[in-house]
């Protein structure tokens, strides 16, 4: 059991509480006093307060089909570092919780990248806290296990009144972590999480007026989704069909069904025929089999929806954010590269997307994001859309809502941190206080067998070398992230910055092909010795 010092210190009326003690209703009850909080806390971030602080908790709290090993889950927890830009605010202090140490050279690459502040002075302010725990769980579900390392993190906030907790995902994890240190959290209520699941991202596509793919949620079992296939079919001239976990992650929870060359619509063979293709749908997630697939959709749920098909299939986003001031924001548009067996693996993105069909997609999404605030959902999230073309002309459909951080956020806010820029989602364009108009292209998956051969500091060695690294004066250049699973994982991040679209895929394509020739190039002990 551990006691709520923390919201005890936060008001001394209050008596001693042990989390363990609420039940769901009166914790979520905390959490409303809690929330009422952030407004004025919202507020004081933009007055240079000396007592301001965050603590930023970056769990990866989803249930993802294939557990990660604890080199990835740390690595997707420092994907974070970049919010390490927030301490240019010269009186923020912050408190950044991973599962295991950060190498304290990684610390080191983001300070140095702070516009106009001394590294030293921001490191005073910066408190990096580890759990010592490496098993494959969530972070905020390891650091509700230690009552004393609560204590202890809660013993570095200056002041409640001018705090707030910053998540990657907000389960009713996160919501007891911000209960036990007594702030608020800046993110969606654990009790608005159905409204990002498949199934409640399409009632509130319905309620917006968003046009979305054809198809049916709430469904639970593999008969559920061939009488939902059978009734698609009698609708409509359907070639292939999505099958979605509610809850699947990076295009993970995804297959598809070809429906093509089946007996027609209401003919006697079509039931066992469409049941066949089910049996042997393609699944997006490779380390998934039928089984998990189908165990998961019973226990979590799903929908089934038309795969939308055109000349040109594309497949960009929209990130906005509802403020505790109750305001709704585009923040940017990305077009997503996607990867995997049927092309639907989250692998990147470029920055921003085409201007042939961003402001149609933001249109929509300002109406989804508009919904979201009338249901009181709070903080950052983006809308997936499918984009097809015929012709000259551009469709968009809305597939998704993810409420919570994404692969998306971390390039764009690196990126607006280091250029203090802001998108212009009228024009479609991202612009520097100076009007110098900025791209870029980001992966979280570089990867090769070779840069298991580079450890962090022969990566900062390369960058050194080579000139991979981000110019201030110019405001281009490469920013890493993920940077501790190159050895362990072969894999690395990075957001590569240019002045046009093209110049930004130009700098990624040399950061990429130097980053491999550099790791495969490594000589070996006995080359050395020769």
């Amino acid at each position: 059991m551990t006691l709520l010092t923390a919201g005890a210190a936060a008001d001394p009326n209050r008596s001693p509480v042990f989390l363990s003690d609420l039940s769901e209703g009166q914790r979520d009850a905390e959490f409303d006093r809690l929330q009422g909080r952030l407004p004025d806390a919202w507020r004081a971030m933009r007055l240079n307060e000396p007592d301001e602080s965050v603590v930023v908790v970056p769990s990866v709290s989803l249930d993802r089909l294939v557990t990660k090993a604890g080199a990835m889950n740390q690595a997707l927890e420092e994907r974070y570092l970049f919010l390490l830009l927030l301490l240019r605010q010269p009186r923020l202090r912050m408190i950044y919780v991973t599962s295991g140490p950060v190498d304290p050279s990684i610390v080191e690459y983001y300070l140095a990248l702070l516009p106009g502040v001394v590294p030293s002075h921001a490191k005073a302010r910066l408190f990096m806290v580890s759990v010592g725990d490496s098993t494959p769980r969530p972070l905020t579900e390891k650091l509700l296990e230690r009552p004393r390392l609560l204590s202890e993190i809660a013993g570095l906030i200056p002041n409640r009144a001018r705090c707030h907790l910053i998540p990657y995902t907000t389960t009713t994890l996160e919501r007891d972590l911000a209960i036990e240190l007594g702030v608020p959290m800046f993110g969606a209520d654990p009790r608005h999480l159905a409204l990002g699941t498949k199934s409640g991202c399409r009632r509130i596509f319905d309620e917006a007026g968003v046009d979305h793919p054809a198809g049916e949620e709430n469904l639970r079992s593999f008969d559920d989704i061939v009488e939902a296939l059978l009734r698609l079919r009698r609708a409509r001239d359907v070639a292939e069909a999505m099958v979605k976990l509610n809850e699947g992650v990076s295009g993970a929870g995804n297959a598809v069904v070809d429906l093509r060359g089946l007996p027609g619509p209401g003919s006697a063979g079509e039931r066992p025929a469409v049941a066949a293709r089910v049996q042997a749908m393609a699944l997006e997630g490779e380390a998934v089999t039928h089984e998990l697939f189908f165990a998961k959709y019973a226990e979590h749920g799903g929908i089934v929806e038309e795969r939308l098909l055109g000349e040109e299939v594309l497949s960009p986003s929209v990130q906005l954010r509802v403020t505790p001031l109750g305001a709704v924001e585009v923040l940017s548009t990305h077009d997503q590269i996607l990867g995997g067996p049927s092309g639907q693996s989250y692998l990147g993105c470029v920055f921003p997307a085409a201007a042939a069909y961003s402001r149609l997609i933001t249109r929509q999404a300002e109406a989804i994001g508009s919904r979201l605030a009338e249901l009181g959902v709070l903080g950052r999230f983006a809308v997936d859309f499918v984009v097809t073309r015929r012709g000259g002309e551009w469709s968009a459909h809305a597939i998704e809502i993810n409420l919570r951080k994404g692969g998306t956020t971390h390039p764009f806010l690196t990126l607006q941190f280091l250029t203090n820029g802001r998108y212009q989602a009228d024009v479609a364009i991202f612009a520097t206080p100076a009007g110098r108009e900025k791209h870029l292209v980001a992966t979280d998956h570089l990867e090769d067998p070779a840069l298991r051969g580079l450890r962090v500091s022969d990566l900062f060695d390369v960058i050194a070398r080579t000139g991979l690294y981000f110019d201030p004066a110019a405001q281009t250049g490469v920013v890493l992230h993920m940077i501790s699973s190159v050895t362990e994982a072969g894999r690395i991040g990075l957001t590569a910055v240019g002045d046009t679209r093209a110049g930004a895929h130009d700098v990624y394509a040399r950061a990429e092909r130097v980053l491999l020739a550099e790791a495969r190039s490594a000589a070996s002990p006995r080359a050395l010795r020769d």
